[in-house]
């Protein structure tokens, strides 16, 4: 099994040697679940930037209320809302790269 390893910076306070540590596969998956879990994230908070623009117009159970026919304006206005979904496809875009090793 191939191993990379990875230096770590030497500062001008230091004279000793740097440190190698090995790259590991347990290593690089640690740190791709770091990073998917980070994007999950934000992720998360977009879905949840876009549902409190649909709160006022949907009850708690999921049914559209009668004043939604009027039509359906985001407060955040209508670019910055589809911009929202089109960084939501972003993040799982990238966490879908991640999980098949494209990165």
């Amino acid at each position: 099994m191939k191993q990379i390893q990875k230096k770590l910076a030497v500062t001008e306070f230091s004279n000793e040697e740097p440190t190698i540590l090995p790259f590991t596969p347990v290593s690089e998956l640690e740190h791709l679940l770091k990073v998917t879990d980070a994007v999950a994230l934000d992720a998360n908070k977009v879905w949840a930037e876009i549902w409190a623009e649909f709160k006022r117009i949907v009850t708690s159970g999921g049914l559209i209320v009668p004043e939604a026919k009027e039509g359906f304006v985001p407060a955040c206005g209508w670019p910055e809302f589809l911009e929202k979904f089109w960084l939501m496809k972003h993040y799982l875009d990238s966490i879908q790269r991640i999980c098949k090793k494209k990165h």
